[in-house]
């Protein structure tokens, strides 16, 4: 099992070319179940699940191919792929699959509009909380769908078809609004989704939908109205940047007292991180086509967050800034309100020689003058990277072991931190 081993110390100054967001390339990609055309994404990342989701997407029929890359663009530009689902083969999403992603679960909503039945397993993926399927089960049953679970899986059957409703989640869900999205597009009549997560992965999925026929309103508000039509085309569709690597490395940069400019990237996609960023002193500023971060002397201040839906603080950046403030000159507090399981990484910190204390979902950061180096453990995607972000200062050396975790999510980021001075390599078993 892979490794990166990192020597701590160095300054961060360069450029990172951001890559396209995970979270919005994973249910574009679904939404090539909706129709018998060929779907094109464009700066999709090369990572695992994207790999896990392309081989999901083939057990129900999806043929895909991807571009060369084209004169001029580096190593870390993003594919371009082609998805076809021209026919259907099967309509079940087994668990041997599924459990390795809970995204995949997410393929029910246009398998169910389209072929009007589907079987799919109940999902895995990262150990950071329950994240029951409930909301998802309840949208599509507002739509007409009868669903049973048997034997660990989702049985849905919509005969004749969808029906649009209006449907108020009792609790907002990324996951759930791309799902009854994409499956209100196919239904017949209306549909309102109220309490709908404003994410802009959310509304990237929407543009996408629109530009394949889709007529849907108010993506990224709280409120969604959808026309269902009765059928989808293919169309070509840029997958946004992903914010949640952007403000990754963004701490790490700030961590190290770096000066890098973040390339292929949107500010108005992070808003709340970089302000936080900025309280603790960091110097943020959009620049042409990215941000440009810096810390040039200056000491970390203390900073509390609350995590929220979006527009709040993302809780895929909770780790990475918990990290950050076990530098700062000062106490801190993170209040986790997402999910309950994601202060795992805190321990692991704690052998680095951070000082942090928990009461429920609210952890107190004691900034520390220096961290030291030592064996860690990733325990899901964000967590691993803080792990990283806190060995960049580190004195001596740092390995992060279970590195699988992320290969999820970070594309060459070994290669982005050791262009811009970063003594990090992988270490293969």
């Amino acid at each position: 099992m892979d490794r990166i081993r990192i020597k701590g110390g160095n300054r961060l100054v360069g450029t990172i070319p951001i890559s396209g967001a995970k979270n919005a390339a994973l249910p574009l990609m679904i939404a090539s179940l909706l129709t018998d055309d060929t779907l094109t994404l464009e700066n999709v990342p090369h990572l695992a699940d994207v790999e896990q989701l392309i081989r999901i997407l083939g057990n129900h029929g999806v043929d895909y191919a991807v571009s060369g890359k084209r004169i001029g663009q580096s190593g870390t530009s993003g594919r371009t792929i082609h998805f076809t689902a021209r026919t259907i083969i099967d309509t079940t999403a087994p668990y041997e699959l599924v459990s390795k992603m809970r995204a995949s679960f997410w393929v029910i909503g246009p398998l169910l509009a389209r072929m009007h039945q589907a079987r799919v397993s109940l999902p895995g993926g990262c150990a950071i909380g329950t994240r029951p399927v409930d909301l998802f089960i309840e949208g599509l049953q507002a739509l007409g769908a009868s669903i049973d679970i048997e034997n660990g899986y989702v049985a849905a059957s919509a005969k004749g078809g969808l029906r649009g409703a209006r449907y108020r989640f009792p609790k907002v869900s990324v996951g759930a609004t791309h799902v009854l999205m994409m499956a209100a597009s196919l239904a017949k009549g209306e549909t309102v989704i109220e309490n709908a997560a404003r994410e802009p992965e959310v509304a990237d999925l929407a543009e996408c939908l629109n530009a394949m026929g889709a007529k849907i309103e108010g993506a990224g508000t709280s409120t969604i109205r959808i026309q269902g039509v009765e059928a989808l085309s293919g169309a070509r569709h840029r997958v946004l940047p992903d914010r949640i690597e952007t403000g990754t490395y963004a701490m790490a940069v700030a961590m190290t007292g770096g000066d890098v400019t973040l390339e292929n990237t949107r500010a108005d996609l992070l808003e709340k991180a970089l302000d936080a960023l900025r309280e603790a002193g960091a110097a943020v500023e959009p620049v042409a086509n990215g941000i440009r971060v810096s810390r040039n002397g200056a000491a970390l201040r203390p900073v509390d967050v609350v995590t929220d839906p979006f527009p709040g603080f993302p809780t895929d950046l909770q780790a990475q800034f918990m990290a950050l403030m076990t530098r700062a000159e000062g106490t801190s507090q993170i209040t986790e309100t997402i999910f309950e399981n994601r202060f795992m990484h805190v321990q692991e910190l704690a052998r680095l020689g951070a000082r942090i204390s928990l009461a429920g979902q609210v952890a107190r950061i004691e900034g520390v003058p220096r961290l030291a180096g030592a064996p860690v453990m990733a325990t899901d995607l964000r967590a691993s990277v803080s792990l990283v972000i806190a060995g960049l200062v580190a004195e001596g050396e740092t390995v992060v072991n279970r590195v699988y975790h992320l290969d999820r999510g970070f594309e060459r980021l070994e290669e982005k931190l050791g262009n811009c001075g970063a003594e990090i390599e992988r270490l293969s078993s």
